[in-house]
Parts: C-alpha cells; structure tokens; sequence
C-alpha cells in the first residue's frame, strides 16, 4: 500500500529541478575555446570542476525546486537575472550545465514572441506543428483547432503566413496552442504584456480552468499578475534564488524594495524656491525605503528654501505607482491653510489620513507654481514609499467599508 502512495505522490510532481546550473562567456571568441575544451575533456572522460573561469559568469545558478500538478510558480527578478535562461533550459532550448530536470508529461511553452512558428507558413499549419511536437496525433489537433482559431480571434487571418502577424496575433495564436492542448506542463514567459487586456484577461480565465490539472511557470514583472495564480515564487538575483518558497506577499515585497528608486529627477527649476527636505513621518524604514500601512495616516512633511520673499505658491504632490501611472492627487493648498513663510523657509506638514492605497511601491512627483499659474519648481521622483498590506491586489485602491 505504502508503494501505491509513493508512486501517486512521485507522478504528481511533474517537474522537479536539482541543483541547476548554467553559465556564459562575455566573449565569443572565449566562448568557442571553451567550448571545443569542454568537447575534449567530454570525451576523454574527465570533469572539470563546476568553477568560473576567465569571462565566465553563472546565468543560472543551483536553482532547485518541485512543482506539483495544480501548482503555479512564479518567477520573478530583473531583468538579466536569469529567468529566461531557466525556462529555455526548462524548455530543452539550452542544456545546462550542471544539475538535473525531471519533467513528466507534456510541455507547453510560450516563452518567446513567435518562438516555435515557421514564418512562412500559415497559423493553420503552425497549430499542425506545434500539435506534433507537444505529441498530439493529427487528428486530436483536428478535434481542437476550431477551438484554437476562436480562442486566438484569427478566423479572418488563419491562412496567412505567420510572418505577416502582428506581436499581438502571434501572442495570441502561441497562447491558445499552448493552453487549448492542456499540457501538463506549461510555461510561460512575459509575452502576454504585449496582448490587449481583454485578450489578457481571457488568458487568465483559461489558466484559472486548465490549472488544477497542470503545472504552471509564470513569468511576469507585473506583480498583480503573479499574485493572482502563484502558489510558490523565485525571486532570482545574478542566477541565483535570493527568495523562494509559499509566501508569494514577501517575495514581492522584496522584489519592490529591490526596484525602488530614490533619486530625485529635477524637471524643472527656476531657481526661486528650493526643496530643502522632504519625509514621511511616524513610518519604518526598510532597505532605505519609508514603509506605511494600509489604513494608517499618512503624513507628509516638507521644507522648503525660498530665494525672495513672495506669496505662498501652489503644491501639487502626485502619487505614481511602480508602473509610473498617476494614481492620485493629493488635494493642493489655499488661501484657508495658514502657510507662512517665515526667514525663507517655508515648512509643512500634508496628513491624509486613513490611507487605502493598495498594497504596492509608490513615488511622489512635486510640482509647485505660482497662484498666478508660472511654474517654479517640478521634481519626478521625489521620494518612494511602500505601502504594506497582506494582501496583493489587481486596483490602485482598497477600501475600507463595514459590512451591515
């Protein structure tokens, strides 16, 4: 009995990786003498030791885990830190260098734009082909390409040859072969930020259904994304696993931390008014970056140097999240706010209280003019902040309501 469970437990791992590894050369010259090296030493049976040699770099480096049928991993990192390398070994597109890839049934990859078509022939054959390699007979394709044809929204452009698609059909097209065939195994890359967000939208549905029955890698700079279907995540830096495990929310807060910029971006200045500090107060600090709570008051205090005594100008302090979309406004000061200018220096302090913004990495961008409406000052980038919740969220805002 105990051999029955061990077996069932052993097939729904469907992919299990040890200890993998995979590293470059810089140069290609260097490359090719490394390479003919490691052709001769292969074949007279010795073993280099796993050690970087001149020009060398790990792309990937001893990443190890195991994903269970209706499970989604997610991989995260910057760009350069080596996911895409990790798929296409996945993928059987590169061999690693060292460690192990066990991978039980059949594999759908979406992990480059127009990856796997042949350009000059049509969407219809393409779907044939992919078909075949994902081990599908002719006629099990047959059974599903009207399905693959809808889905994909190229009734029109079917029979057309692949090379005269658009990003957006091949997106498209590639998706809906991967996913339609319900491989047990599928793997996607960034690609769908180039579909629209309907088309995206729709994609996750599909994922939503197929998922129970396969396992997925996701790949994605789009934190809502990963949060919506992951189950466990990398956070991968230089190769290597920085984060790994269940906890998709620290993983993420992480990977905002990481991105977070702190540089101010003076846009414009004409040398009247100058911003002498600008903090959040009451809030701790992490890697160097302001950390508030969702539903706390927020509180903004500033300083500013002003050149020649005039009126009190207008600021207008703008919130951007980590995609630099403007999400709010926070309300500008008037005649009725008592600001006064006392030896130069202007000082106040902004206090929102009850903030709901979502949870998220945030910048501030300063604009300040003259009541009369010249402008004086304007500062992108100000200052990041991060707001904390337990919870990742698709919208800009989560608000608190009671429920009666």
């Amino acid at each position: 009995m105990s051999d029955k469970n061990e077996i069932i437990a052993d097939y729904d791992v469907l992919v299990k990786v040890e200890g993998l590894s995979k590293k470059f050369c810089k140069d290609l010259k260097t490359s090719l003498w490394y390479g003919l090296k490691d052709l001769v030493s292969g074949v007279s049976g010795s073993s280099e030791d796993r050690l970087l040699r001149p020009k060398e770099f790990w792309a990937v480096k001893d990443i190890s885990f195991e994903l269970r049928r209706g499970e989604c991993l997610g991989l995260i990192g910057h760009n350069g830190a080596g996911k895409s390398t990790l798929l296409k070994i996945l993928n059987g597109l590169i061999n690693p260098d060292a460690g192990k890839i066990t991978i039980k049934g059949r594999v759908g990859a979406l992990i480059e734009l127009g990856a796997g078509f042949n350009p000059i022939l049509s969407g219809r054959e393409n779907i044939y082909n992919n078909g075949a390699i994902l081990g599908f007979s002719r006629k099990e394709i047959k059974s599903k390409l009207d399905d693959i044809i809808a889905f994909a929204e190229l009734e029109e452009f079917i029979d057309m040859p692949v090379q005269h698609y658009s990003s957006g059909m091949k997106v498209r097209l590639g998706f809906a072969v991967a996913a339609q065939m319900e491989p047990d195994v599928l793997i996607i890359d960034e690609v769908l930020a180039v579909g629209d967000l309907g088309f995206v939208l729709k994609c996750f549905k599909t994922i939503d259904t197929i998922l129970p029955n396969t396992a997925i890698i996701f790949v994605s700079h789009s934190m809502p994304m990963i949060s919506r279907i992951c189950s466990q995540i990398i956070l991968m830096e230089h190769g290597c696993a920085q984060f790994q495990g269940s906890d998709v929310g620290k993983a993420i807060d992480l990977y905002y931390q990481r991105f977070a910029q702190n540089e101010s971006n003076v846009v414009f200045d004409d040398g009247t008014i100058n911003l002498g500090n600008i903090e959040i107060l009451n809030v701790n600090y992490e890697g160097g970056i302001p950390q508030v709570e969702w539903g706390k008051d927020f509180e903004l205090d500033f300083k500013f140097n002003l050149k020649n005594q005039f009126e009190v100008p207008i600021f207008n302090i703008i919130i951007f999240d980590k995609e630099q979309r403007p999400v709010a406004l926070l309300e500008p000061n008037n005649s009725n706010d008592n600001l006064i200018i006392r030896k130069s220096l202007l000082c106040f302090t902004i206090i929102h209280k009850n903030l709901q913004l979502s949870k998220g990495i945030y910048s501030i961008n300063l604009s300040v003019a003259q009541r009369a409406g010249s402008p004086l000052l304007r500062i992108n980038n100000v200052l990041t902040f991060q707001v904390l919740h337990e919870k990742e969220v698709w919208q800009p805002f989560l608000l608190k309501v009671r429920y009666e």
